[in-house]
């Protein structure tokens, strides 16, 4: 059996981690039989990040890797889809992993609000006692990344426009069909849903948060997809 070595569930979701969502759906897609497996601290995985997945023959890092492996197993997650199609898929995945996620993290670690939920979710295997001053000084190193990253150099209104740019655009998609190229799930679904449910599972009342709350289109594709891949 396949196991998935994910962060725990969060925040009502299957995970904190919206690349480990999506990996969950790739494998409810696949119909291979899998289970998962949780842990806090990734360091001895081969990239020192989560999700990886743990496969008769060797362990499998990173979401798109993964689904290479999967793919190679015989599944096609857009089957049906034109070249055309897929192109737009990759760009989809691209916008949703490389500019949404850093507005989820920026949103989660940087907001005094939400950062003790998350230190008392995220570093419980950190005695009580040395807990704070590790985990601050994580923060530090995570916000720092987003310094060099640069999302983290944008007044919060800039930030709220940039992210207001991609949600129209997956919104023109979802105004065509209940899924982003179609009537049904396909791999651009499996990484832009993931992305938009953090955003609105953040544990706060953030302004991020209510934009995807009170949008019925976007809050209801989210709910749609859990639907679709009922995890546990």
């Amino acid at each position: 059996m396949l196991t998935l070595l994910t962060y725990p569930s969060a925040f009502g979701l299957f995970s904190a981690s919206p690349f480990c969502v999506k990996t969950a759906y790739m494998l409810q897609r696949s119909g291979q039989a899998w289970q998962r497996s949780d842990m806090l601290d990734p360091r001895k995985m081969p990239h020192q990040k989560l999700p990886v997945l743990r496969t008769p023959e060797r362990l499998v890092p990173d979401s798109d890797l993964i689904r290479d492996w999967l793919e190679q197993q015989g599944i096609d997650f857009d089957q049906g889809l034109t070249d055309m199609q897929k192109a737009q898929s990759r760009a989809l995945i691209r916008m949703a992993e490389e500019h949404l996620y850093f507005q989820i993290v920026l949103d989660r670690w940087d907001n005094d609000e939400v950062w003790p939920i998350l230190r008392d979710t995220f570093f419980t295997e950190i005695p009580a006692l040395i807990r704070k001053p590790v985990s601050n000084s994580i923060r530090k190193s995570v916000l720092k990344g987003l310094d060099a990253q640069g999302i983290r150099r944008f007044t919060l209104a800039e930030r709220l426009e940039r992210v207001e740019r991609d949600l129209e655009a997956i919104s023109a998609y979802l105004w065509q069909s209940p899924y982003l190229l179609g009537d049904h799930p396909t791999s651009a679904d499996m990484s832009v849903g993931p992305m938009l449910a953090a955003m609105r599972a953040t544990p706060a009342d953030t302004s991020l948060t209510r934009r995807i709350k009170q949008d019925n289109l976007l809050s209801s594709y989210v709910d749609r997809m859990e639907k679709a891949f009922p995890l546990t």
